[in-house]
């Protein structure tokens, strides 16, 4: 029995040294490289972090969730606290976003209701001028058709046609006006009440030389006009006044030196007088 066993044994450690030696050839072959043994000391393997606490990276099997079945204190507040953090630095950058925001709002609301104030304003001061440029055109409206009427009646000036004369005489040195002046006035000045298509040509004229005649001649000139205007209401600007001074008109020459007179003559306007 011990034979068999033992021949056995020598046929096993037979089979197997060529299987052995073919594994030393293969590995002393030439195209396979050994790394040095400093490059292999080097690089140390990776050891698996050593953990005190299930929660603490034990592995979760069976016994360990039985052994731990709740976490530690310390492990919830070491994983907790950079949460807390975290979460309290982007409420920071909330808070700080959120009142630039309102900032921003605050500066684009105060823009618009300063840029609304200013369109107002321009709104106000457009309309103003839009007034003012109308109330210029019914302006400039109304002096054309003044215009247009001063012209209408300067076009009609050749139109005027004598009408009554009167002759007012003065003593030398005098302008008051005697009775008989005035009678001749009221004779003339009556018939015009509420007419208005005429003038009144009052022409004065004095003895003397110069510019004293001239000035004499406007002085009885003058208180004839006044004598108009206050007893008969004549308008001022229908009477229309002139010095003469010591000029001879026309069948005038042998009364002139006698003293100074005034020549009043009624001009009347028939074309004018139609269309009123």
């Amino acid at each position: 029995m011990k034979n068999e066993i033992l021949a056995i044994t020598l046929l096993c450690a037979a089979m197997a040294l060529p299987g052995f030696a073919q594994q030393t050839n293969s590995s002393a072959q030439p195209g396979s490289q050994t790394p040095p043994a400093s490059q292999t000391a080097s690089k140390d393997p990776l050891q698996a972090p050593t953990s005190t606490d299930f929660w603490d990276g034990d592995d979760p099997n069976f016994v360990n969730l039985i052994t731990h079945p709740f976490a530690s204190k310390k492990y919830v507040q070491r994983l907790t606290v950079p949460i807390r953090d975290r979460v309290n630095e982007l409420d920071g950058i909330t808070a700080d976003n959120s009142k630039a925001i309102k900032d921003v709002d605050s500066r684009a609301q105060q823009g618009i209701q300063l840029a609304s104030e200013k369109s107002s304003v321009a709104d106000q001061h457009a309309t103003e001028a839009g007034t003012k440029a109308q109330t210029a055109q019914l302006a400039a409206t109304d002096a054309n058709t003044r215009v247009s009427s001063a012209e209408q009646m300067v076009s009609n000036l050749d139109q005027y046609k004598a009408g009554a004369q009167t002759e007012i005489r003065f003593r030398a040195g005098q302008t008051v006006l005697s009775k008989q002046a005035k009678d001749a006035l009221d004779e003339m000045a009556a018939p015009l009440k509420d007419q208005r298509s005429y003038i009144i040509e009052v022409r004065g004229f004095a003895a003397g030389n110069g510019s004293a005649a001239i000035a004499a001649s406007q002085k009885m000139a003058d208180s004839v006009a006044r004598y108009l205007v206050q007893s008969h209401q004549i308008p001022v600007f229908r009477i229309y006044v002139v010095a003469m001074g010591n000029a001879v008109t026309e069948g005038t020459a042998a009364r002139h030196n006698s003293g100074g007179r005034v020549e009043v003559n009624l001009l009347k306007n028939d074309l004018t007088a139609a269309q009123h």
